[in-house]
């Protein structure tokens, strides 16, 4: 008998191979396309790197020069200043008053009218005041008029008495007499002063002297006036006339740091300091002075230290209550080295200055700054008359780096605003219109060639009727 083998079992037995086949196809396929996931990414790796490497050496151009400006070191002398804020102050300020009783009969003056030491500025009815000098003067000559007499009758007593025709004690008391009435004639000029003075201060005087150091300033300047025409106004009154401020000279009070006091004193110790004013902008002087006075204290709310200047304001461009910015000279270095504020440098190190050497090889050395400003610095080592320091173009420059120096009217403009950056799309249309207008133009020029080969036997007519119709 022989042995047939189960059909479902040889069914089972192909299936069995059948997917065994399968899972090998699919692992097959899953590690091919891994595998080609993998050589992709290493691929695009490799090409960005590579473009980028060349974007760098595009953009890094070792081959050329970079352009630069450069500048000398000058050698010269160097104002040392302590800059400070202040405030104008006047150096009088007046407020004017009656001193007498009356009507103000007229007004001289107008509201900052500029006045002069002694002016009349305004005047009382001086009636009351006249006649009452006048009863002074006449009390007085009618008592020199006694006194006179008296003295007549002291001689005749006198002599009596000598002749001893008459009483001592009678010679004695009329010149007692006499004594007491030129007392009296002393008091009536006394009278006479004080009624003559009430009737002076019914002329109100412009009272500023006018004068302050060695430098004349003969004016003031009037604000505006208290008081009108017709009024009756009282010595007592607490508002005055008119304000009267001298602005000629004027005083600018500032402050400086307490740690500048040393300086200020050894400097002020030479002599005069020069105190110079900016104006609005900052950086225009609009007058120059001298220090008048330091505080004898600082102030401990601030630490700064007060200090005060006098200025000639011959423009009247300084006004009391103003703020200004000033600066204090306090020394000058001798032959020092200037260099443009632009061409020191900061790194980690400190300061330093690229320095043009020869074949135009920059070299970056370390300078020590004394003072600078918007303008210049004050080098104290690190470079000689005899060097070229860049003061443009840092933007691509390092150590050892070769240079090509322009010169001044080469110094690029800066653009008012930033340009409109262009896109690929943008670069690609602009190429793509260039090429058709290249090719357009090829056309219009083929077109041209054409008509001139044409053009003698059908443009001969109009040369013709042309050089007819010239005159």
């Amino acid at each position: 008998m022989l042995f047939k083998p189960d059909l479902n079992e040889t069914a089972k037995a192909a299936g069995d191979r059948v997917a065994r086949v399968a899972s090998r196809a699919r692992r097959r396929t899953v590690s091919i396309a891994i595998t080609l996931l993998i050589i992709g990414g290493l691929g695009y790796i490799a090409w960005t790197s590579l473009q980028q490497r060349q974007a760098a050496n595009r953009n890094a151009r070792p081959d050329l020069p970079v352009p630069v400006l450069a500048a000398t070191p000058r050698i010269q002398d160097v104002p040392v200043y302590l800059d400070g804020v202040g405030a104008v102050r006047a150096l009088n300020n007046v407020l004017v008053r009656s001193q007498v009783d009356g009507k103000l009969i007229s007004v001289n003056f107008t509201e900052g009218q500029d006045v002069r030491k002694g002016d009349v500025l305004a005047e009382i009815d001086p009636v009351i005041y006249q006649a009452q000098y006048d009863q002074t003067v006449a009390k007085k000559a009618q008592d020199e008029a006694q006194l006179a007499n008296q003295r007549l009758d002291l001689a005749r007593y006198q002599q009596l008495s000598a002749s001893n025709a008459g009483s001592r004690q009678q010679y004695d008391t009329q010149r007692a007499v006499v004594a007491q009435q030129e007392a009296l004639v002393k008091a009536d000029q006394a009278a006479i002063d004080n009624a003559q003075a009430m009737l002076g201060y019914t002329k109100i005087i412009a009272p500023l002297s006018g004068r302050a150091g060695l430098r004349q300033v003969d004016q003031g300047r009037a604000g505006l006036r208290q008081v009108d025409q017709g009024n009756i106004i009282h010595a007592s009154d607490l508002t005055g006339l008119v304000i009267i401020t001298q602005l000629q000279p004027i005083a600018v009070q500032f402050s400086l740091p307490q740690q500048q006091i040393v300086k200020v004193n050894a400097a002020s110790a030479k002599g005069a300091l020069t105190v110079d004013v900016f104006g609005n902008d900052g950086t225009t002087v609009i007058d120059s002075g001298t220090l008048k006075g330091i505080d004898n204290q600082v102030d401990p709310t601030t630490g700064t230290l007060k200090l005060k200047a006098e200025f000639p304001n011959a423009n009247f461009q300084l006004w009391p209550g103003q703020f200004v910015n000033v600066r204090l000279k306090v020394d000058t270095l001798s032959n020092a080295t200037v260099v443009p504020t632009s061409a020191v440098q900061r790194g980690p190190a400190g300061t330093f200055s690229y320095v043009i050497g020869d074949g135009d090889i920059v070299t970056a050395k370390p300078v020590v700054v004394t003072q600078q400003n918007e303008t210049d610095a004050v080098i104290a080592s690190g470079l000689s008359p005899s060097d070229r320091v860049v003061t443009t173009g840092f933007a691509n420059l390092s150590d050892g780096a070769k240079v090509i120096v322009g010169k001044e009217e080469q110094t690029p403009a800066a653009d008012l605003a930033p340009r409109k950056k262009r896109s690929s799309r943008d670069v690609q249309s602009s190429d793509g219109q260039g090429e058709r207008r290249g090719k357009k133009g090829e056309r219009a020029q083929g077109e041209g060639d054409q008509k001139g080969q044409t053009g003698p036997a059908q443009g001969s007519e109009p040369a013709g009727s042309g050089a007819k119709s010239r005159p």
